[in-house]
């Protein structure tokens, strides 16, 4: 078991971690954006997308403990 577990990850993982990465940089852009053109209306609008990327990017962890923790137990019931 030396693979790389990028390799073995599902699918909704590798979706998750992504979505999570591309949301937070869209928000982090579009604040960044607001602040340099003086528009708070769009630095608020940028927030909820950080937000949005932020809870992905947790939701991605929780899928990977659970992909670990069955691999775990394959693991246990063959040895």
């Amino acid at each position: 078991m030396l693979n790389d577990f990028w390799e073995t990850a599902p699918a909704a993982y590798k979706y998750a971690v992504f979505g999570g990465m591309g949301l937070t940089a869209l928000g982090i852009i579009i604040v960044v954006i607001g602040a340099l053109s003086s528009t708070p209306a769009l630095t608020f609008v940028g927030l909820p997308f950080i937000g949005v990327g932020l809870v992905a990017h947790m939701a991605s962890l929780f899928l990977r403990g659970r992909a670990v923790r069955k691999a775990l137990k394959k693991a246990e019931k063959r040895g």
